[in-house]
C-alpha cells in the first residue's frame, strides 16, 4: 500500500507528533508499505535529508503556516496514494488537506490531542481566534474523514466534549513506540559518554519541551521541597527551550539552592535518549495536558517507572498496570509524587520496573499500529 501523511512539521523539537510519525513510517516500511510525507517545513532544514523516505517540504512558513504550493501539490499527487492521513489541526496543512481531498478521496485524521478542552482556555489559545477555524474548516475535516484516529479512549471522549458542532467516525488505535533495539548497557554508556558528569549519579529524568504546559516549574519547586532529605538524588531536565522559559527556571533553582542537583541537557535522540531512560531511576512528567505522552511509553519500554500527573490521558492504564505513581498537576501533587518515590523500598521500585516493561508490551508497543491503519483503509 502507498501511504501519504500530511503534517505541519517533522522537526523533533515539535514534540510527540513528529516523533510518533517517524516511528510509524519505520513500521510501514518494515511491513513492506511505501510512505511519503508532506510538510510545511523548510526543504533546506537539515533533518529533512536524514529521513529515509520522500518528504515533500512546502515551507518555510510562519504563524498559521500558509503555503502556496501545498494545496496544488495535494490536488495533483494525492491520487497516487491508497491512504492519506492528516496529522494535527489548527494550521494550514489541515485546511489544505480538506480542500484537496473532500469528496475525492478517503482520508484519515490523527487529532494528536488538539481537541482536548484544555486548549479551549482563552488565555492559552486565543479561543476567539480559534473558533472561526473550527466552524469554517476543522469541523468539516473531522466530519468528512473516513476515520479519525485517537490514541486513547480518554482522548476520544474529551474530543467529543470540546467544540460544537462535532461529528467523527472515531477509532482508538495502538499508539506508542517500537522501543529501543539493542543492548541497554551500550545505550547507557553512550549517554554517560556524552554527559560524564552524570555517570554514577542517581537521577530522575524529565524529557520533553521546556514549556509551561509540561509543568516544569512545578517540578523545580517540588524537587527542591521533596528531595531535601535525599541528597544523592539529582534531576535531569532534557529538552528544547523554544519559549525562553529556561532562564527563569534556572534562576528559581538558584534561589532554591538546588543548582548543583539539576542538569540541563539539550534534546536527546537515538541511543543517547534510550541510554538516559535506562540510566534514570524513574521518568517524571507533571504535565497539565498530554494527549498521549510518547515519552511515557518510551520510558516504559526501557523498564523505567513513571511519575506522572492525572492530566496525561494514559495515566489510568499505566497506574492499573502498577508501573506509575499518579498525582494531580499541582505543586502539592508534584511534591507528593517525589515524596512517594523517595519513600519506596528498593523491592517496590524493582517491581515497578518489571511492571513498566509489561505495561509497554501489552499496551504501547506500536508495532501493531501500521497494520491497524492499513486495515482501516482496506
Amino acid at each position: 500500500m502507498r501511504i501519504l501523511h500530511i503534517i505541519s512539521s517533522m522537526d523533533l523539537a515539535g514534540g510527540g507528533p513528529p516523533e510518533g510519525l517517524r516511528r510509524l513510517a519505520e513500521g510501514y516500511q518494515r511491513e513492506g508499505h511505501e510512505v511519503e510525507i508532506a510538510t510545511l517545513d523548510d526543504p533546506r532544514a537539515p533533518f529533512i535529508a536524514t529521513l529515509p523516505y520522500p518528504v515533500w517540504a512546502h515551507g518555510p512558513v510562519r504563524g498559521y503556516g500558509y503555503s502556496r504550493s501545498l494545496l496544488p501539490w495535494l490536488r495533483e499527487h494525492s491520487s497516487r496514494f491508497d491512504a492519506v492521513i492528516v496529522n494535527g489541526l489548527w494550521q494550514y496543512h489541515s485546511r489544505a488537506a480538506w480542500l484537496a481531498l473532500r469528496g475525492r478521496q478517503r482520508y484519515g485524521v490523527f487529532v494528536h490531542g488538539m481537541l482536548d478542552p484544555y486548549f479551549n482556555r482563552p488565555l492559552l489559545t486565543k479561543f476567539a481566534k480559534k473558533w472561526p477555524y473550527w466552524f469554517l474548516s476543522e469541523r468539516h475535516l473531522i466530519a468528512d474523514a473516513h476515520r479519525v484516529f485517537f490514541t486513547s479512549q480518554a482522548e476520544q471522549s474529551l474530543a467529543a466534549r470540546s467544540l460544537r458542532p462535532y461529528r467523527a467516525n472515531g477509532m482508538v488505535v495502538p499508539y506508542g513506540t517500537p522501543g529501543p533495539s539493542g543492548d541497554p548497557a551500550a545505550f547507557r554508556e553512550r549517554f554517560n559518554g556524552m554527559y560524564p558528569g552524570l555517570r554514577g549519579k542517581r537521577f530522575l529524568l524529565f524529557l520533553g519541551r521546556i514549556h509551561p504546559k509540561k509543568g516544569c516549574d512545578l517540578l523545580i519547586e517540588g524537587f527542591a521541597a521533596a528531595a531535601a532529605s535525599e541528597t544523592g538524588l539529582h534531576l535531569v531536565m532534557a529538552g528544547p527551550d523554544r519559549t525562553g522559559w529556561k532562564a527563569q527556571l534556572e534562576a528559581r533553582a538558584r534561589e532554591l539552592k538546588i543548582t548543583d542537583r539539576i542538569h540541563w541537557l539539550d534534546m536527546l535522540s537515538g541511543e543517547a535518549k534510550w541510554g538516559a531512560f535506562y540510566a534514570a531511576d524513574a521518568f517524571i512528567l507533571p504535565s497539565h495536558q498530554e494527549n498521549f505522552g510518547i515519552a511515557v511509553a518510551e520510558a516504559l519500554a526501557c523498564g523505567a517507572p513513571v511519575l506522572i500527573s492525572d492530566k496525561i490521558n494514559i495515566f489510568d492504564e499505566v497506574q492499573r498496570d502498577g508501573a506509575a505513581l499518579v498525582e494531580s498537576d499541582t505543586l502539592e501533587g508534584t511534591r507528593a509524587l517525589l515524596q512517594r518515590w523517595i519513600a519506596m523500598e528498593p523491592e517496590q521500585r524493582t517491581r515497578m520496573r518489571q511492571a513498566a516493561r509489561r505495561s509497554f508490551e501489552s499496551r504501547f508497543n506500536s508495532q501493531m499500529l501500521p497494520s491497524t491503519i492499513v486495515s482501516a483503509f482496506q
